[in-house]
């Protein structure tokens, strides 16, 4: 038995607007890495299309499992993905803020 922990991963989602450009990531830690895009500190698409919203969050378990649902969204169709958030969202609201409370107890 490993005594080393595997981490949770989580798929999400950012978008410039309601409906606007989206950015599909994975990471195991979506507080600090939803506020890295958020300061810019990421560059590349993100930074090019103002796109820091975040309207999906999905715990996937593992990071394998992440990456392999990232994957599998990033072949969908747009229509299939703005379902996907408004099945959850369907304001576009920005996720964060409410991320960020449950995180810090606040």
């Amino acid at each position: 038995m490993s005594d080393v922990l595997e981490k949770t991963g989580y798929v999400y989602i950012l978008a410039s607007d309601v409906a606007g450009t989206l950015y599909l990531g994975v990471t195991s830690d979506p507080v600090v890495r939803i506020a890295r895009h958020k300061q810019g500190e990421t560059g590349g698409f993100v930074a090019k299309y103002g796109v820091q919203r975040l309207v999906y969050l999905e715990a996937c378990g593992s990071m394998d499992a992440a990456i392999e649902r990232e994957k599998k969204l990033k072949k969908w169709r747009r229509a299939w993905k703005i379902a996907l958030i408004e099945e959850k969202n369907s304001k576009w609201a920005d996720l964060y803020p409410e991320l960020l409370r449950r995180e810090t107890g606040g």
